[in-house]
């Protein structure tokens, strides 16, 4: 298990830190995410499964944990979130073939189970309202964040078509084109602020995924302080006790 972990961390680096590198300044928004929301976890895992996982797997991450944490029913979890037939003690994997992906896509889609821990939630999140349309492109579309992205927009049903706002700067007499944001035409299935919050859901269910333990992590370090102080008044308490006839 750990050897594969240590294969997906290195593939991952490879396929994204790269594109962290050479992307543009874009400022980050905010996702505010609260991975102990669990309404906003069960809607981001829903969010994945329909429209990620037939591109992007979750290989270390396993059903039956994720429905576990998140407080989905094992039952409701394998009828409605599970759609190749797989167990509910399997990992999050799709069918689709390495080198299918890199033909379509110029380069397999990574895998995402630890995409919030390399990039950042913030990332994930502007990354996800950052598309806009570009019929340059191969899928016909574009991204203020990661320009010249292979990856379509997947959640544009809901968006609706996004295209960029625009503005002219001139520079010692040179005049260039700026992108300065995007804005939807409203044809999509969720309002603007619907689909800012199912934004944030699948970033928020990302950030879980990376680190399934922290809540119970930071539980657990927290009664380790408070054993550790009380050790400490204790020990205090015997140490003058020792030396109290010594002075």
């Amino acid at each position: 298990m750990m050897k594969k972990l240590l294969i997906g961390l290195f593939a991952l680096s490879v396929n994204v830190l790269p594109a962290m590198a050479a992307g543009p300044s874009v400022p980050l928004m905010e996702a505010g995410n609260d991975i102990s929301d669990q309404p906003s976890l069960q809607r981001g895992a829903k969010l994945f499964m329909n429209y990620c996982l037939g591109c992007h797997q979750m290989q270390y991450q396993r059903y039956e944990r994720t429905f576990r944490d998140i407080g989905i029913p094992t039952e409701i979890g394998q009828e409605q979130l599970i759609f190749d037939g797989s167990k509910v003690g399997s990992h999050i994997n799709n069918a689709m073939k390495k080198e299918d992906a890199a033909k379509w896509f110029g380069a397999a889609p990574p895998d995402l189970t630890n995409v919030a821990r390399v990039r950042g939630s913030d990332w994930i999140y502007t990354y996800l309202k950052s598309f806009y349309k570009d019929e340059s492109r191969p899928f016909g579309v574009n991204n203020t964040l990661f320009p010249s992205v292979g990856m379509p927009h997947v959640l544009q049903e809901l968006q609706g078509v996004p295209t960029a706002i625009t503005e002219e700067v001139t520079v010692d007499g040179k005049t260039t084109t700026h992108i300065t944001g995007t804005e939807t035409d409203g044809t999509g299935e969720l309002s603007v602020d619907e689909y800012d919050q199912a934004v944030r859901d699948l970033t928020n269910f990302l950030e879980y995924v990376g680190e399934p333990t922290r809540l119970e992590s930071e539980a657990l370090g927290i009664k380790v302080l408070g054993f550790l102080v009380i050790l400490f008044i204790l020990a205090f308490m015997l140490k003058k006790e020792y030396w109290r006839d010594v002075h």
